[in-house]
């Protein structure tokens, strides 16, 4: 499969590797020039978008223009512009697959999440938070991920406002945010109770991860004729873990 990725920094550049050592072909794409001209879009297999989220929208009407119908969009901070991605999305029978994070094992992160949020909320006393650190150089605060946590523990845990929703009269969910170093991500959700605290962590090491997951997306939509519009990660990762033999472990003798 041939591959059109929008963005040639950390995120995009990992993705060019991934493919290549599946055998699978990369075209990098960068920024327009100072007056906005550009060469044609190649048409391509699979258009990831791995740019900066101001520059989503541009780049999608780039790759639509030359015919591009199948997309994965693993920017963040593009959130205003949604309206604009869908319609464009919606006019050109396109499917894109959309993620706050790509990588496999932050997908199921987010779902233990929700699920841990609503059991605290039902225990009662619990109070849940979001701390996320990522590299000095990234620019959007809090990150999509932790936006999406957000969301998806307030969902759960209605006492709470998620970001979103604040100004409702309901105390907003604490989310903060740190810029420092270089590492690439990580997230930490605490449900805080009366004499005990717990903890779940997501921390990403490198951006394998994330390739992988644009990767299986890019398999996902490739695979079959998808409905116009956005799909949610969840459904690539329901395919995948269904896809996935158990392996019981063998109790000790």
């Amino acid at each position: 499969m041939h591959l059109l990725v929008y963005g040639p920094g950390r995120l995009g550049g990992a993705i060019a590797r991934a493919a290549k050592d599946v055998g699978w072909t990369a075209t990098l794409v960068g920024r327009p020039g100072a007056a906005g001209e550009r060469v044609a879009a190649p048409l391509a297999g699979v258009v990831i978008e791995a740019s900066a989220g101001s520059a989503v929208a541009g780049n999608l009407a780039h790759a639509l223009a030359a015919g591009n119908r199948r997309f994965v969009l693993a920017a963040s901070a593009w959130d205003q512009d949604l309206p604009q991605i869908r319609t464009l999305l919606l006019a050109h029978d396109a499917a894109a697959v959309v993620a706050a994070n790509l990588a496999l094992g932050a997908a199921i992160f987010l779902r233990l999440a929700e699920q841990a949020a609503a059991m605290y909320a039902r225990a009662g006393g619990f109070e849940p938070s979001i701390v996320e650190w990522h590299r000095r150089g990234k620019a959007d605060r809090p990150s999509g991920t932790a936006r999406h946590l957000a969301r998806r523990i307030t969902a759960a845990d209605p006492r709470w406002a998620g970001p979103d929703a604040v100004g409702d009269g309901r105390p907003a969910l604490e989310v903060v945010g740190i810029r420092a170093g270089v590492a690439p991500g990580t997230h930490l959700v605490t449900f805080d109770g009366p004499g005990e605290s717990v903890e779940l962590r997501l921390t990403a090491r490198d951006r394998t991860a994330y390739a992988d997951g644009a990767l299986a997306a890019a398999r996902w939509l490739a695979r079959d004729d998808r409905a116009p519009g956005f799909h949610p990660f969840d459904a690539v990762v329901d395919d995948l873990l269904a896809a996935t033999p158990t392996t019981a472990v063998a109790a000790p003798a």
